[in-house]
C-alpha cells in the first residue's frame, strides 16, 4: 500500500541470484585484463575520450548557471591587490578605510531597493561597465575582427586617435559611453544585465578579447540584440543613428548581422543564468566599494511594500487552493469535516 515494497512473488518471476563472495569478483576482474600480446579486451582510456559537447558547454557562463561568469574571475587580482594595499594603509595609518555603511536602527529602516527582478539602474549600469573594465584591462590577448574595429567602423567623424589600440579605457569613460545608450534609448536595469550576459557569450563562442579597439562597438552590438530581445518595445537601428550621428543604418544592420551569427543565433537567456549574473554582479560591487544605494524607509515606501506583500500573499493563497483541489495532504487533513461512515 501507498510506496511499501510488496514481498509476494509470482511464481514466474526469476529466482534471485546468489550474491558473489568478494574473491570472486576478483577473479573476474582479474580473467578480463589486457594480455600481454593484446589479444584480450581492449579498454579505452578516459584521457583519449572525447568530451561530448553538452559537457564542453558547461564552462561557457552565459549558458550554463554552474560556470562562474568570467568578468568576476578578471577582477579578483584586483580585488586583492587593493585589500592588500588597502591592509598595509591601515597599518600604516595612512588611509581612513572604506566609507562607513549605513545600518538599521530603532528609529530609521534603511531598504535596498534593487532586486534580481527590479535592479536599480544607476548602480546596476556602474556594475555592468566595471565588468567591462575588468574585461579590457585583465585580456589573455588582442582577439577581434574587423567587424568591430573602431577604425575601420568609426562611430564617430572625429579621427581616431593613432593610439586607440593601445591605450585602456578608463571605467568612466565606459560608464558615459553606455549610460548615454540607455538614457537616450530610455532602456531599463535588466536590458544592462543581459547586455553582459551577450558580450561574454561572444567572447567565449567567438573566441575574441574586448580590447581598446573594439570595446565601443561590441558594447554597441550586445546593447542593440538586448533591447531587442528584452524590452517589449525594442529600440530600431534607426534610434541608434539618432544618438550616434554619424554611424549608418547599414553599418548597424551589418554590425548585428554578423553579431548574431557569432552568437550561433543563440539569443536565450535562462532565469538561472540571469540571477547568477545579477548577484556575482553585487559582489563585484561590493569588492569594488560600490554599494547599491540604501535608503530609508518612509510612509509611502512602507504603504507600497505592504501593498506588494499583500499581492503576493493573495497569490500563493489561490495557488494552495488550486493544488488542494488536485490533491490534499496527510498534514492538511486536520480541521477537514468527514460524514460519519454507515456501515450495515
Amino acid at each position: 500500500m501507498g510506496n511499501t515494497v510488496s514481498c509476494c512473488v509470482s511464481p514466474e518471476s526469476s529466482p534471485k541470484l546468489p550474491s558473489r563472495q568478494p574473491a570472486e569478483r576478483l577473479e573476474e576482474f582479474t580473467s578480463t585484463e589486457v594480455s600481454d600480446d593484446n589479444t584480450g579486451p581492449y579498454l579505452q582510456h578516459i584521457s583519449d575520450r572525447e568530451v561530448p559537447d553538452e559537457l564542453a558547454l558547461e564552462s561557457n557562463p552565459s549558458d550554463h548557471a554552474r560556470a562562474s561568469t568570467i568578468f568576476l574571475s578578471k577582477s579578483q587580482t584586483d580585488v586583492r591587490d587593493k585589500r592588500k594595499s588597502n591592509h598595509i594603509n591601515h597599518l600604516n595609518r595612512v588611509s581612513p578605510g572604506p566609507p562607513l555603511k549605513k545600518y538599521s536602527s530603532c528609529s530609521t529602516i534603511f531598504i535596498d531597493d534593487s532586486t534580481v527582478s527590479q535592479p536599480n539602474l544607476k548602480s546596476t549600469i556602474k556594475c555592468v561597465t566595471l565588468a567591462i573594465y575588468y574585461h579590457i584591462k585583465n585580456r589573455d590577448s588582442d582577439r577581434s575582427l574587423d567587424i568591430f574595429d573602431e577604425k575601420l567602423h568609426p562611430l564617430s567623424k572625429e579621427p581616431v586617435p593613432d593610439d586607440y589600440a593601445y591605450v585602456d579605457p578608463e571605467h568612466k569613460l565606459i560608464y558615459r559611453f553606455v549610460r548615454t545608450l540607455f538614457s537616450a534609448a530610455q532602456l531599463t536595469a535588466e536590458c544592462a544585465i543581459v547586455t553582459l550576459v551577450y558580450l561574454e557569450r561572444l567572447l567565449t563562442y567567438a573566441e575574441l578579447d574586448i580590447c581598446p579597439a573594439n570595446w565601443k562597438r561590441i558594447v554597441l552590438g550586445a546593447i542593440l540584440l538586448a533591447s531587442k530581445v528584452w524590452d517589449d518595445q525594442a529600440v530600431w537601428n534607426v534610434d541608434y543613428c539618432q544618438i550616434l550621428k554619424d554611424i549608418t543604418v547599414e553599418d548597424m544592420n551589418e554590425m548585428e548581422r554578423q553579431f548574431l551569427e557569432l552568437l550561433q543565433f543563440n539569443i536565450n537567456v535562462p532565469a538561472s543564468v540571469y540571477a547568477k549574473y545579477y548577484f556575482d554582479l553585487r559582489q563585484l560591487a561590493d569588492d569594488n566599494n560600490l554599494n547599491f544605494p540604501l535608503e530609508p524607509l518612509d510612509n509611502q515606501r512602507a504603504q507600497k511594500l505592504e501593498a506588494i506583500s499583500r499581492l503576493c500573499e493573495d497569490k500563493y493563497k489561490d495557488l494552495s487552493k488550486a493544488a488542494m483541489r488536485r490533491s490534499i495532504s496527510v498534514d492538511n487533513l486536520i480541521g477537514m469535516r468527514h460524514s460519519n461512515a454507515v456501515l450495515s
